[in-house]
């Protein structure tokens, strides 16, 4: 399970596991505040911000190319994408500043880290791993007109976009997913439009000058029931036997998607 529906809300798996993480630090800091020094509710705030521009930085670092062509794209963070280990570092020297004169009180600060840490690992071991599906039966129209049976696209690694116009996220990835789609060719990429009809697709994509080579028309969202996807976009990342391998739902970054295809390979 790579997705948590909370009524409207969707979630992926690993952004779940994060919010649950940080309000078991959050909460376990408030409770020394109160045990043991007021301190603690100031602490875990500040300490909480620096772990997330390091982590951010960190990731924009282990990157630069990328967010050099796309620079708007480092306070993207609603599209994932932070580096752990820059995160702990940062908050490690925050903390080692902050408390500079308070040192026994550095003491106690692992404990509501190690809880945090805790959390995210035991969420997502639980909501780790999808079943290999393998791809839907049927027929399903293609943009350029053909009759398209999903099997014929096995014999490498499958990128699988399910999307729909009237999804701002969807939107928001769409020039990145076609830029990919048209640089690589060690991976199919069919996007699967969800419930829309042919003239507002077309109308779409010319308007925003994308150009992509496999648009199918799934007017009933059979992918999405096929495959348990809650909510749009969402990205399936299938092997070159067909057997679905992993799932990203929300919108995607560029470095998700190519980590995605490696690991296909």
């Amino acid at each position: 399970m790579n997705a948590i529906s909370l009524g409207p809300l969707v979630l992926s798996a690993d952004r779940f596991a994060a919010i649950l993480a940080i309000a078991a630090f959050l909460l376990a800091s408030e409770v020394l505040a109160r045990k043991v020094d007021a301190r603690f509710s100031a602490w875990a705030w500040w300490a909480f911000v620096a772990f997330v521009i390091g982590a951010r930085l960190g990731h924009v670092a282990l990157h630069a190319g990328s967010f050099m062509a796309e620079p708007w794209r480092v306070i993207a963070i609603w599209q994932g994408g932070f580096l752990l280990p820059a995160g702990i570092a940062t908050a490690a020297i925050f903390t080692a500043i902050y408390l500079r004169r308070h040192l026994r009180l550095a003491f106690w600060t692992p404990l509501p880290a190690a809880i945090a840490a805790f959390v995210a690992v035991f969420i997502t071991q639980l909501t780790a791993g999808v079943p290999p599906t393998p791809l839907p039966a049927g027929t399903y129209a293609a943009l350029n007109g053909r009759m398209v049976v999903p099997a014929e696209f096995e014999g490498r690694p499958i990128v699988v976009n399910l999307w729909a116009t009237w999804c701002p996220p969807c939107r928001r990835e769409m020039p990145m997913m076609a830029d990919v789609a048209a640089s690589r060719n060690d991976a199919a990429f069919v996007f699967v439009n969800q419930g829309e009809g042919r003239a507002t697709v077309e109308s779409y994509l010319a308007r925003e000058g994308i150009r992509l080579e496999t648009v199918l028309f799934d007017s009933l969202g059979e992918f999405s029931r096929h495959y348990a996807i809650p909510g749009l976009p969402g990205t399936l990342f299938i092997d070159s036997d067909g057997r679905l391998r992993s799932v990203h739902v929300g919108e995607i970054s560029r470095e998700a998607l190519l980590a995605a295809i490696e690991k296909l390979q």
